[in-house]
């Protein structure tokens, strides 16, 4: 089983007691953002969950309670980008997020850290050539702590146009011009450019475009091979392998304008005042007519080969 904990929130950066206080019980509850009355119950047990995907913009709240894990399998992706507040408000300052980085590649290895730098976005200040500039920058600090940037050019959800009306699309030769340049930049540093949702048009280029978090990720990440059960991707053109995601929408502090997770800033007010880390739900509690389902969880891990 793989457990996913980064697609609708951030949660070392803003609930990392709670995670580890479920970790610890050995029991998470997920309600389903379309039917809340709906709640899935997964096990935190490492013989059935082969890995725990983690994408944060902050993960040293979470350094302290590594130990818990250490027996899980694991992939943390880093979104490290050039943004200011004006963009992410409640990110915390770059610099120590690229030191943070390191010292997570330091204690998980450096096959089981990414870095993302995105969605890439263009305006009057984010410029084509402030993006080379700043990426080369971060890929320079980076060098060594992983072999993988994922990019990505912003969505235009109707969400993130309401909550970010002026922003524009990244044109098709803008788009050309980031994606070549920044997949040599990357290979000088010794890292692979993987496009997450972008299609296969940045290949001929030398970027791997098989997607990001994929199985081939696990698997390279725990030295094993997963056999897993057949998924729909979240959309067509995404090719990462999301099963059992333990957050929930409107719940990150990080405020980006950019976000598809959160729908307003008063409904991640009210959730996160909502938060009890010693809740099995990340916001909230049990309800009154409640269904509970215990999810059926076994492991995925091939049992006769390894695949390294």
């Amino acid at each position: 089983m793989i457990i996913n904990t980064g697609q609708r929130t951030d949660i070392p950066a803003f609930y990392a007691e709670w995670f580890a206080n479920r970790i610890k019980e050995g029991t998470v509850c997920v309600r389903n953002p379309f039917n809340p009355a709906q709640v899935s119950r997964y096990r935190l047990d490492p013989t059935v969950v082969d890995v725990i995907g983690f994408c944060s913009k902050n993960p040293a709240p979470f350094f302290p309670y590594m130990d818990l894990i250490k027996d899980y399998g694991q992939y943390w992706f880093v979104t490290i980008t050039s943004y200011g507040k004006d963009i992410e408000p409640g990110v915390p300052d770059k610099h120590k997020i690229l030191e943070d980085f390191k010292e997570l590649s330091r204690m998980v290895g450096i096959d089981r850290i990414g870095w993302r730098y995105d969605p890439i976005l263009i305006n009057d200040r984010y410029t084509v050539e402030y993006h080379l500039q700043a990426f080369e920058r971060m890929a320079a600090e980076l060098s060594g702590y992983t072999d993988t940037v994922v990019i990505s050019f912003i969505d235009l959800y109707k969400k993130v146009k309401r909550n970010f009306p002026e922003i524009r699309s990244v044109s098709g030769e803008d788009q050309y011009f980031l994606g070549k340049e920044m997949i040599r930049i990357a290979a000088s540093f010794g890292m692979v450019v993987k496009p997450c949702g972008e299609g296969s048009f940045l290949s001929e280029f030398g970027a791997d475009c098989s997607g990001c978090m994929t199985i081939a990720t696990y698997e390279k990440a725990i030295g094993k091979k997963l056999i897993v059960p057949n998924k729909k991707p979240a959309r067509k053109e995404c090719a990462c392998y999301i099963s059992g995601d333990i957050g929930a929408y409107d719940s990150c502090g990080h405020l980006c304008r950019y976000c598809y997770a959160n729908n307003d800033t008063r409904a991640v007010k009210r959730n996160m005042k909502l938060h009890d880390p010693d809740s099995p739900f990340l916001i909230g509690n049990y309800r009154e007519g409640d269904i509970i389902n215990d999810v059926k969880m076994e492991s995925y891990i091939e049992k006769q080969l390894s695949l390294f």
